[in-house]
């Protein structure tokens, strides 16, 4: 959201970290439900330091300034405030959706909200948002396939997935190694089998060094204690920028991690509990960096098009995204 903001410094920009204005959601954050999940606990606060560290405007919840806004980001739908609703919007996919589960396909015929399959496997698909940014080709038939209106779907890439390459110029020292990119399945009330997982990653190490990058929501006291126990020469890293660490291993293990797609954009040899056929399929676009500029230059188009929301789907999106494929190529 910087990075697309930083290409509108001719408006005034203000952030906020997730919230809602539901009273149920509301009432479970404040009874601290939410503290592993985006709308609370570490989540919020990185995102608050982040904003002031960085001196850029923050609006929580829009209860701090009194502003009319013209035009909302977010990179989630499933949870989308009155507010937001009723002004244009703009969607940024900004990672991997979780599996689509059994409870999802409920949720999803009942026309239940997204959050009620406890996961994000419904991201991208309420349609409550007026265009959606995407990452791929592949990812804009996915979300079609689950309902998304394809007249809103824009295949922008993802910012912050859209030039791996720019990864060669880093100094992590390490070198001939297997990574493994953990997920907080278990703090998102999952079923993880954690000590089968780190077995099978010493298997596919075949003696070469191990290193563990945590989740920055996982419980790193108890994956440590984990890790040592059942592979006690790997190294573990509770932080660091996990891409570094992907641009200079020989082979990647992940669960359900976004990151995957970094090593396949790499050309490394990857695992994921995902069908690796699909996630080829979907894997981001690479376009030099240039997807936050390009999302910013649908934000800019949108916020000064005259007419209705329909009219700019039907008349504005399509020129747009041919503009930009004749540029892309």
């Amino acid at each position: 959201m910087h990075a697309i903001a930083s290409h509108l410094s001719d408006y005034d920009c203000y952030f906020s970290q997730f919230y809602s204005d539901n009273w149920v959601v509301q009432e479970f954050v404040k009874r601290g439900g939410g503290s592993s999940t985006i709308l609370g606990g570490q989540f919020r606060e990185n995102t608050e330091r982040y904003l002031s560290q960085n001196r850029l405007k923050n609006d929580y919840a829009q209860s701090v300034y009194s502003n009319h806004y013209d035009l909302a980001v977010v990179c989630s739908d499933l949870l989308v405030p009155k507010s937001i609703r009723a002004t244009k919007s703009v969607w940024v996919q900004e990672g991997m959706t979780d599996k689509i589960t059994f409870w999802s396909k409920v949720v999803k015929a009942l026309n239940l909200p997204g959050y009620w399959a406890g996961n994000t496997s419904l991201n991208g698909t309420s349609n409550l948002i007026d265009v959606y940014c995407v990452a791929s080709e592949g990812y804009r038939e996915y979300f079609q396939s689950l309902g998304a209106d394809s007249r809103k779907l824009i295949v922008t890439g993802m910012p912050n997935f859209d030039n791996v390459e720019a990864l060669k110029y880093n100094t992590f020292p390490h070198r001939n190694y297997v990574l493994v990119a953990t997920s907080d399945i278990r703090e998102l009330m999952g079923h993880d089998d954690r000590l089968e997982f780190i077995r099978k990653c010493v298997a596919i190490a075949q003696g070469r060094q191990l290193i563990f990058k945590l989740h920055p929501n996982e419980n790193k006291k108890r994956a440590i204690h984990e890790i040592h126990e059942h592979a006690p020469n790997a190294w573990v890293y509770t932080d660091g920028n996990v891409n570094e660490m992907i641009y200079h291993c020989e082979e990647l293990v992940t669960q359900f991690s976004t990151v995957v797609y970094v090593g396949l954009a790499l050309g490394k040899k990857v695992h994921s509990y995902f069908d690796l056929e699909e996630l080829k399929r979907k894997t981001p676009i690479q376009n030099g960096g240039r997807s936050a500029a390009h999302i910013a230059a649908i934000c800019r188009r949108f916020i000064e098009y005259p007419h209705g929301k329909e009219k700019f789907l039907v008349e504005e999106l399509p020129t747009i995204e041919a503009d930009y494929q004749k540029i892309a190529c």
